[in-house]
């Protein structure tokens, strides 16, 4: 089903070609003066250099032509050419039937369906979740449900930190501590212990503290070094021992993802690809892409349009180590032989452009990459408290997910108390879904790109451009369908109104607009375009609920339609909020 400003581009872009003139010239856009009209074309002004007239002129032509319009009801010529327009409430109101009988509202599925993996998540394993990794999460799994909702399928991977120097220092700090572990006993040829040597809490201790040693003391920092290699060239306990680490972390991981509801699809790491890279390497080698640089295998990415200096991208350190650059490039190299994509999204801090370009450029240079594969780097800002810096606990430390999701739960649910009609359940379980809204519309409601202050006090408040508004909103609209169902009619089958008041109008178009909004959001990657459109709804909704008596309406048809009006626009605004990541509750 074509998109509603397309629909009315294609009444306006006939009427141009019957005057004479090129037909293209009849694209329509929405007011920006909404006080004068609902919608423009300037397409007349345009016309004027091309054909040599007076753009008045041909404004006038153009309404004549528009006279028997179904979709205009009004169509004014505005010096010096403008035309000026405002649509047939009749063509409103058909359109939305038409949206509501079709699937999903008439998006439809792009020429060709593109398989498309998504990276994003990014934890490292024996590390809780902390505020940092809020960003990627949330961004990335909204991504990828638009994306799946046009039609596309995406695979959406966490892409585990599982492989590098942090497993050494876990290693080393568990054998200072427990060195009678059977584990560091090389000689043992029996079986390991299926449970691990050490729950979430110690493990999310020992790994800080191994950290810190190895900044301060260089013995025990060359331990660790050598226990990484130990682990990578294959010893056996010290694989023991990262399967233990491996298993402990990713149910906690998942545990806490869950209540993000945020899903992968796969949760793989960066040992996974381990195996690919010694062959990667010397392809690399072989087809001259990479040579030796003081001691490290480097492959060059600048380009003649360069406008910085961009280094080399090093494939191997000068000790011979794989770095992340090395991982990165044979996660491509996997990614491309198990799925053959047609893009692979790369949901990341900003900061780390420099990488990915270099990861980038190296793997479509040495063909790594296909051609034809889209490596896209999505970089998001960073998210900081109200001075600005980020957010961390009071003594200074990085602030947990979970403890700042209890918090922003605790605070709903105060708020939601005040409803004395709500069960203990049912109040936790509406706080749950409340927080969870709070936290995902304050992110993607800006632009991923930007950083953005997160105020935790606007977030949560049920007025403004907020994820407790818009659930208040939807929830307004569930009260009066039970309502109107309590009374003994039934919500199915109804016929919307020819549109009135302006009220019930503007509601309608906004309505119409879900189409173009879920395309722009699908090939621009862009989330915020899905909050500017609920939020535009919930306020249109909002103007008509406060201006219509609704279950109080007489005329029993009318009221029908109105009813008709507030389910499309609940369903719509449920599936606009889903491609958010969260629901709605019954009551609040």
């Amino acid at each position: 089903m074509k998109k509603f400003l397309e629909t009315v581009s294609e009444e306006m872009k006939a009427a141009f070609e019957k005057a004479g003139y090129d037909r293209e010239l009849g694209k329509v856009s929405v007011s920006n003066r909404p006080d004068l009209c609902e919608f423009q074309c300037n397409g007349a002004m345009a016309g004027a250099k091309i054909y040599k007239k007076a753009p008045i002129m041909i404004a006038n032509e153009i309404v004549e032509q528009l006279k028997d319009s179904g979709c205009f009801s009004e169509a004014e010529a505005v010096m010096p050419g403008f035309l000026n327009l405002k649509l047939n409430p009749a063509f409103v109101k058909k359109y939305l039937e038409e949206m509501n009988q079709a699937e999903r509202f008439g998006v439809e599925t792009p020429g060709k369906t593109e398989t498309i993996v998504i990276d994003y998540g990014g934890p490292n394993v024996a590390k809780p979740l902390h505020v940092g990794h809020l960003r990627p999460a949330i961004i990335g799994e909204s991504i990828k449900r638009i994306e799946r909702y046009v039609g596309h399928k995406v695979i959406g991977d966490v892409h585990l930190g599982d492989w590098g120097m942090p497993l050494g220092q876990i290693i080393t700090e568990l054998r200072e501590r427990k060195p009678d572990l059977i584990y560091f006993d090389e000689s043992y040829e029996g079986e390991y212990p299926e449970e691990p040597p050490f729950t979430i809490a110690e493990l999310e201790e020992i790994y800080p503290c191994a950290s810190g040693k190895c900044k301060k003391d260089e013995e025990y920092k060359a331990r660790a070094l050598q226990a990484t290699a130990d682990l990578q060239s294959g010893r056996r306990g010290y694989r023991a021992i990262w399967k233990h680490i491996l298993k402990v972390s990713v149910t906690d991981l998942k545990k806490n993802y869950e209540k993000l509801d945020v899903h992968f699809d796969l949760w793989m790491g960066e040992s996974d690809v381990d195996d690919l890279i010694p062959g990667m390497v010397e392809d690399l080698k072989k087809g001259g892409y990479a040579y030796y640089s003081d001691g490290a295998l480097v492959v060059d990415v600048k380009e003649e349009s360069d406008k910085k200096e961009l280094p080399p991208c090093i494939v191997l350190k000068s000790d011979g180590a794989a770095n992340y650059e090395t991982t990165d490039l044979a996660t491509i190299l996997y990614r491309e032989r198990e799925f053959a994509p047609d893009a692979i999204l790369y949901v990341v801090d900003k900061r780390q452009e420099l990488h990915f370009v270099q990861v980038f450029r190296t793997a479509k240079k040495s063909g790594i990459a296909r051609e034809s594969t889209s490596l896209e780097f999505i970089g998001f800002g960073t998210m900081n408290s109200a001075n600005g810096t980020a957010i961390k606990t009071r003594d200074g430390g990085v602030l947990r997910l979970e403890y700042l999701l209890r918090q922003i739960e605790d605070q709903m649910y105060e708020k939601i108390r005040e409803n004395k009609e709500l069960p203990e359940e049912e109040a936790h379980e509406t706080a749950r879904k409340v927080a969870l809204a709070a936290i995902k519309y304050g992110d993607l409601s800006n632009q991923a790109s930007k950083d953005y202050i997160f105020d935790l006090e606007r977030f949560t408040s049920f007025e403004g451009d907020t994820g407790p508004y818009l659930l208040y909103t939807m929830v307004r609209i569930k009260s009066i369908l039970n309502k109107y169902r309590e009374s003994g009619k039934s919500t199915e089958g109804l016929e919307l109104n020819v549109p009135e008041e302006k009220a019930e109008k503007e509601l309608m178009t906004e309505l119409a607009g879900f189409g173009a909004m879920i395309e722009t959001a699908a090939v621009e990657r862009a989330p915020h375009k899905v909050c500017a459109y609920v939020y535009a709804v919930a306020n249109a909704f909002n103007s008509f609920y406060h201006g219509t008596k609704i279950l109080s309406e007489e005329d029993e048809k009318k009221q029908q339609g109105y009813i008709a009006l507030l389910t499309l626009t609940l369903r719509l605004l449920e599936s606009s909020i889903e491609l958010l990541g969260f629901e709605a509750p019954e009551r609040m």
